[in-house]
């Protein structure tokens, strides 16, 4: 049964969603201090939060059993992802639950600060009638600068365009072409600062963009221009942005995040030209129940293993889900451990490769895999797809992708070359039928070997009498064959056989097989 701890509201049906599943328990409580926090959460699976809880390290440390930080929302900043990393623990958003809602929001702002909504409403609740005080401006005919072209980015363009706003981008990561389709300019930073009249934030918050609107960015900006912010408040730094509204520098600003939440002591509360709210992106109904049901199904699906969706700190890439990456995980874990097993030193180096039609996809994902089939024997703590790379580079072993390695033709292939001090090994395997794991070559030799279960690995000169020879040990402790797959250099020089066994064989099997003359390695694999 997994243990599932909320620590922030969740939206009710994914509640109903928790209540309705068999496998796991919950418990909801909002509003625990950081000490409550690090007591009881040991035991549990996994942590499900909005904004108000901040996963640390010393959360993350204090969850020794975690396995899964779910945040319901998009933003992760309140995560300490490194830490949850080097764990193992998946930390996990909500990308898409509430787009709509925060570009909405986004263009609900921009329409009200320009129409001055909210003065006006206050100054007729007050008893006054000021229609020439309020006097706004049209979006219809302007330029709307979108920092950050991402899904809630394309989403406001395509808004801003239904009322006629000229759009230019900047999203260092996005193509000129994605721009062309959606009748977006793409353009740098500088550019976009100088052209537009609205400026609108949508990018995440990392140490590139953390305070990107500064006293030097907003003396760049049109006069007059208006900046309006549903993204992340520290992307803001907020004293030059008072600055600016107070020296006419810019005509205004809506925000709807801030620096620290609630803003207490904001130098933008107050003025008149700032319209507010609390974080209201992602309030909608709809948004509500989209993050709470998408993050309880990701969170329980990890958990169970069977999917790993929006995992920000796994290796995953978009458009593959986790069914169709398994099977090549899988080949790559096992000949990970095959190649541990097989060195006769500590590897240093490893190169990876795969072939194929759509194979680049799969690079990643199975250069983790085979990283935590490598380090299983090396490392005591837990290992996983998050962790396996940080802890080759602290076992200081270097991954690489490369090409032009000697292979066999195979339409799935993967490839893998470790390295030690003087000595070297390649591996290849395949997927037959896209699900089927064979080895196809070690080095020099070509065969079709199962990596399933005990397999004995044995490498011999290739004369008469081998094979009779490991039979009769082998039968001598009730051992059975399951299968025998073999290779060879040339007839006459070395060769390189898998044998399938039906059990684990006593330690006096392999003393006894490596006393056969012929025989230069034995080694024994558990996969």
């Amino acid at each position: 049964m997994y243990r599932i701890l909320i620590s922030d509201k969740l939206g009710t049906a994914g509640l109903e969603r928790l209540d309705q599943t068999a496998d796991a328990s919950y418990d909801m409580k909002p509003g625990l201090s950081k000490e409550e926090l690090l007591a009881i959460l040991p035991a549990y699976d996994a942590l499900i939060i909005r904004s108000g809880t901040k996963a640390d390290a010393d959360v993350v440390a204090a969850g020794t059993n975690l396995r899964v930080i779910g945040r319901a929302g998009i933003g992760v900043d309140n995560v300490d992802v490194e830490a949850a990393s080097r764990r193992g623990i998946i930390v996990m958003n909500t990308p898409t639950a509430n787009s709509i809602a925060t570009a909405e929001q986004t263009m609900a702002l921009m329409l009200a600060v320009t129409r001055h909504t909210a003065p006006a409403h206050a100054s007729l609740a007050a008893g006054e009638w000021r229609r020439s005080d309020f006097v706004g401006t049209e979006l219809y005919g302007k330029t709307l600068g979108v920092i950050g072209f991402g899904r809630i980015g394309r989403l406001v363009t395509q808004r801003a365009q239904a009322f006629g706003m000229n759009v230019l981008a900047y999203d260092p990561f996005v193509s000129e072409a994605v721009g062309r389709e959606m009748g977006v300019i793409l353009v740098d930073l500088d550019e976009l600062l100088a052209q537009s009249d609205y400026i609108t934030l949508h990018t995440a918050l990392t140490t590139e963009t953390r305070g990107m609107i500064n006293a030097e960015t907003i003396a760049q900006m049109k006069e007059g221009a208006i900046l309006v912010n549903v993204a992340r408040g520290k992307l803001v730094d907020e004293a030059a942005l008072a600055e600016g509204l107070q020296n006419g520098k810019l005509r205004a600003a809506a925000l709807d995040v801030f620096v620290n939440e609630p803003p207490t002591g904001s130098p933008l509360l107050g003025l008149p030209n700032v319209l507010h709210t609390p974080h209201l992106g992602a309030s909608s109904k709809e948004a509500q129940r989209e993050v709470a049901t998408q993050i309880v199904d990701q969170v329980l699906d990890a958990l169970r293993g069977t999917d790993f969706r929006n995992a920000v700190n796994i290796p995953f890439p978009a458009g593959l889900n986790f069914t169709a990456l398994r099977p090549y995980m899988e080949l790559g874990e096992k000949m990970g451990i095959i190649q541990h097993t097989l060195a006769p030193a500590p590897i240093t180096r490893v190169e990876v490769e795969v072939r194929g039609e759509g194979m680049e996809a799969v690079i990643r994902p199975v250069a983790s895999a085979l990283l935590k089939g490598l380090l299983q024997h090396l490392h005591d703590g837990p290992i996983n797809y998050i962790n396996a790379p940080i802890l080759a580079a602290e076992h200081q072993i270097a991954i690489s992708q490369t090409s032009g390695m000697d292979l066999v033709d195979y339409s799935n292939l993967i490839s893998c070359r470790v390295h030690w001090e003087d000595g070297q090994r390649l591996l290849s395997g395949v997927l037959f039928g896209g699900a089927q794991p064979r080895i196809v070559q070690v080095d020099e030799y070509q065969l079709d070997a199962r990596p399933q279960g005990t397999v004995l690995v044995l490498q011999n000169d290739d004369v008469p009498g081998v094979v009779g020879q490991v039979g009769t040990i082998l039968a001598a402790y009730t051992v059975n064959i399951g299968e025998w797959r073999m290779g060879r250099e040339r007839p006459g020089g070395q060769a390189l056989s898998f044998i399938n066994l039906d059990g684990e064989p006593p330690d006096q099997v392999l003393a006894a097989l490596a006393k056969i003359p012929a025989v230069t390695m034995v080694k024994l694999l558990n996969l």
